[in-house]
């Protein structure tokens, strides 16, 4: 395999802290690279180096191989006001098309529009004004699949995004023959992308080979390998303490290298050994005591700037209950959350609390500082030193003033100053973003056991599938379905569906199902009995959804051919109205199948 890239002694260093010294790597045509590590230890400052936006301090050198193109995906992309989003599409990507003849140009304006209507811009005369995080995110993500780089360099790549775009972006990176180097704590999209995991932890890389069941397994076995070789420095640097003490007067003359040798020993077991300080929430209070009454939802309703985002809503929540709230992006799952909180008020319809709540809510406004003085100290905000320990917090970051925290690192504290408070119940807006993969892991512990109920928005799959029993499936113009299991499971369901329908209306979900919901007063254990008029429009469904996802695949075979221009406009406008009808249809087959 030909060296796409290579990296020689490179680092970087902002203050007195450094993030990594003297690194090197090389990275091969068709390698899928993830890179991991906590918090504020230079991930992004690494591939700002790799792309050119940063330069190493200190010699170093970043060597691609001549002649391959190169693609970078910023963390959080920003547009230009007023721009229609096929002008902020083409403008970003203005820098490839000066260096390409009309033809080749014409060409990457039809990949471009296909890859917007793939990820959901039907409607690409769009203003970019208004869009949320993850619109941008998309026509970001559009832009450079379109431009097809041999060499894809992404900073968190799912972040923001929906868990629809999130499988488009994971399924075409799958198939995708280009080099890859990413950044990532999305655990599912990393395991099904890449097969390489680069580890950076105090200043140094680890290079792990295969997957991420494999670079924790690699992992652990580092970190046992350091505690006791830590364990083997104390013994002896407390026998050479005994020599110290006892023998003052042979600290002079020849025995003077050992007086050296002992500072030098006492500073490398001094120095942290990965993993020692985990979080152990264990001493955190799980929750103040919770009575029988949660929320108590009748007939609730919202409508925010004439858009529908909840519809006669009935729902009463239980103790100790885990729910998932998952939809596309702008389909009302905060503007919920909101709602429960008290933060924002129904078109109609009223929401009972119960008496007893103790609420820790965690917003996205919250987690970008806004609850935080940035000029006071981490220990200052918190004033728990263990609590800051345990929260991977070490003792010389407790005077670090919390406006230069890393994004991950203002999130982790956020976080804690909310669960400290000993909450019964927990309202989470997108916990996982920005969080490393150590703290999710723990984080998702501390959330199994905790004796309260939580309600969390998410895209992570894998933070969903471990903490919740259900889900709330915002479909669209104020439906919400509930589905009794985990995400995988409701994807499971998803995929019979589609079969279902593939295979001209024969019924292959059939006993998967979820159970019938009696937990929150619902009528009757009895599984749902259609009526006559509604198994017809079932079989309708079926047999639409079936003709729908044909001409969908065969207008995606349109749009990946190399065909004539107005062949490949007409499919870009008509896969967007097949999937506007198949998202449709689907919302109403759940509508009559899990009521």
């Amino acid at each position: 395999m030909a060296s796409y890239l290579q990296v020689e002694n490179i680092s970087k260093s902002y203050g007195i802290k450094t993030l990594f010294e003297r690194i090197s790597f090389n990275i091969n045509e068709g390698d899928k690279i993830a890179i991991v590590g906590p918090n504020g230890c230079g991930k992004t400052s690494l591939l700002k180096i790799i792309s050119g936006e940063d330069s190493s301090d200190a010699g170093g050198r970043v060597s691609f191989m001549k002649n391959i193109r190169t693609g970078f995906l910023e963390q959080e992309p920003v547009v230009t006001a007023g721009n229609t989003v096929m002008q902020e599409a083409l403008s970003r990507s203005s820098g490839i098309m000066s260096v390409m003849d009309e033809e080749m140009r014409e060409e990457l304006r039809l990949n471009i529009r296909k890859f917007l209507t793939s990820f959901g811009f039907t409607d690409t005369e769009r203003k970019v004004d208004g869009l949320s995080g993850g619109e941008i995110k998309r026509i970001a993500i559009s832009v450079l699949l379109a431009s097809s780089p041999d060499f894809m360099i992404l900073d968190e790549p799912t972040n923001h995004l929906d868990l629809g775009a999130i499988e488009i972006l994971e399924s075409y990176l799958k198939r995708s023959r280009a080099t890859l180097l990413m950044v990532t704590h999305d655990r599912y999209f990393l395991d099904r992308i890449c097969s390489t995991v680069m580890e950076l932890d105090k200043g140094a890389l680890y290079i792990y080979k295969g997957d991420y069941e494999n670079f924790l397994s690699k992992r652990q076995e580092r970190v046992e390998n350091r505690r006791a070789e830590n364990d083997r420095l104390r013994n002896i640097l407390r026998r050479e303490l005994e020599w110290i003490r006892s023998t003052p007067c042979a600290r002079t003359g020849k025995a003077r290298y050992r007086t050296d040798a002992f500072h030098e020993l006492k500073d490398r077991v001094s120095a942290d050994i990965p993993d020692t300080k985990r979080m152990d929430m264990s001493a955190l209070e799980k929750g103040s005591r919770l009575g029988t009454k949660i929320f108590n939802c009748k007939s609730l309703s919202c409508i925010i700037g004439g858009k529908t985002l909840l519809k006669d809503f009935t729902y009463n929540f239980q103790r100790y209950e885990k729910v998932g709230i998952v939809g596309n992006n702008g389909v009302g799952k905060s503007t919920f959350l909101n709602l429960l909180a008290g933060m924002a008020e129904p078109a109609s319809g009223i929401i009972e609390r119960g008496e007893t709540l103790k609420t820790g809510y965690y917003t996205q406004k919250g987690m970008r500082g806004a609850d935080f003085d940035p000029d006071e100290t981490v220990l200052e905000t918190i004033g728990d030193i263990s609590l800051l320990n345990r929260f991977l917090f070490p003792h010389d970051m407790l005077n670090t003033r919390v406006g230069v925290l890393s994004g991950g690192e203002l999130r982790r504290l956020y976080l804690l100053k909310i669960l400290v408070q000993s909450p019964n119940l927990l309202l989470l807006d997108e916990p996982t973003n920005d969080l490393d993969i150590i703290t999710l892991s723990v984080l998702e512990e501390y959330l199994r056991e905790f004796k309260g109920t939580i309600i969390a928005v998410s895209h992570d799959r894998h933070f969903l599938d471990r903490i919740t029993d259900h889900l709330f499936i915002f479909c669209g113009d104020g439906l919400v379905k509930d589905f009794i299991g985990n995400y995988s499971q409701y994807r499971t369901y998803m995929q019979d569906l589609r079969k279902a329908g593939n295979e001209n209306g024969e019924r292959q979900a059939k006993g998967r199902k979820p159970a019938a919901d009696t937990r929150h007063g619902n009528e009757g254990d009895k599984p749902k009995r259609l009526s006559y008029k509604d198994r017809k429009e079932l079989e309708s469904i079926e047999k639409a959804l079936g003709e729908l996802n044909r001409e969908k695949l065969s207008l995606e075979s349109i749009l990946s051919s190399e065909g004539s221009y107005e062949d490949i406009q007409k499919a870009s406008v008509r896969i967007g109205e097949v999937i506007r009808q198949i998202g449709q249809l689907e919302d109403r087959w759940l509508e009559l199948s899990i009521d």
